[in-house]
Parts: structure tokens; sequence; C-alpha cells
């Protein structure tokens, strides 16, 4: 066989790989959203550097627990969950310098305070209003204050 035939084969075959990943991306998302509550949602990973360490994907509520999951993974769990009784909102900012280009447009970027350290999200502004609203409307019984644990 010569090596041209060779060669478009593998290319064939590479394509035939990504049309398959583009679509189980597609089959993925649609999973995740057939219930509602789900909304653009950024996690930043790493804080080392300035505006760097942002992915993307896509949050969901389920119950007490908000759960994130990346967007260009075939993984059908959450990347990430995080439990309404440890998370503590801390303030917003619009997104700066480098971010601007990582992030969605118009979106502003959260600070929380969890038990293992702060974190920072980031959500359009009606998500914001939808993730502060959860984070108040605890079960009953349950202490909305949320004052730091000793």
């Amino acid at each position: 066989m010569p090596v041209w035939q060779w060669l478009l084969d593998v290319a064939g075959a590479l394509l035939v790989l990504v049309l398959f990943y583009g679509l189980g991306l597609i089959v993925r998302r649609r999973l995740l959203s057939r219930h509602g509550g789900t909304f653009e949602l950024s996690y930043r990973v790493r804080q080392e550097h300035a505006g760097r360490g942002w992915l993307l994907g896509l949050g969901r509520y389920s119950g007490e627990s908000l759960q994130w999951f990346r967007y260009f993974s075939l993984w059908p769990g959450p990347k990430r969950v995080l439990q309404r009784s440890e998370v503590t909102f801390t303030g917003s900012r619009a997104p700066e310098g480098a971010e601007q280009m990582s992030l969605y447009p118009e979106h502003v970027v959260l600070s929380c305070s969890t038990p293992t350290g702060p974190i920072e999200l980031a959500m359009s502004p009606a998500s914001l209003m939808g993730f502060q609203s959860w984070l108040e409307s605890g079960p009953p019984g349950t202490d909305w204050t949320r004052g730091p644990r000793t």
C-alpha cells in the first residue's frame, strides 16, 4: 500500500474519532440538561497566575449541592460538587485582564469560601442571583446566617 493511502486512512480514522467525540459531547450535554436547572458556570482550578486557570463548564443544582461538569469531557459525573452548607459567598467582581478572554462575555467572577479554602466561580448576573438565592434558601431548621465555624 502506498504511503499516501496509509496517510489517507489515518486521516479518515482521526476524522471519525473527532466526529464521535463531538457526538458524545452533544449527547452528554443533552443528558445533563434534560431535567433543567443547568447554567454556564466556569471554575478556576489554579490561582497561581492572575487571570489563568479557568475551565468552562456547566453547573447543575441537585438538592443540597451544586454540581460542576467540564464542558469538553465525556465523563458523565460532576468534576466538582459544592455542598450548600459549606459554601459562603464573599463577593463578586468583573473579570480582569486575561480573564476577559477566558470567560464568557458578561460573566462575573464570584469569590466563595469553603472548608477546603477559597474558590472562584464565574457565571452570568442572572445565574448569580439564582446562586445567591440557592445559598440563602436552606432547608427548614438550618442556620441561614452560616457565619464562620469554630
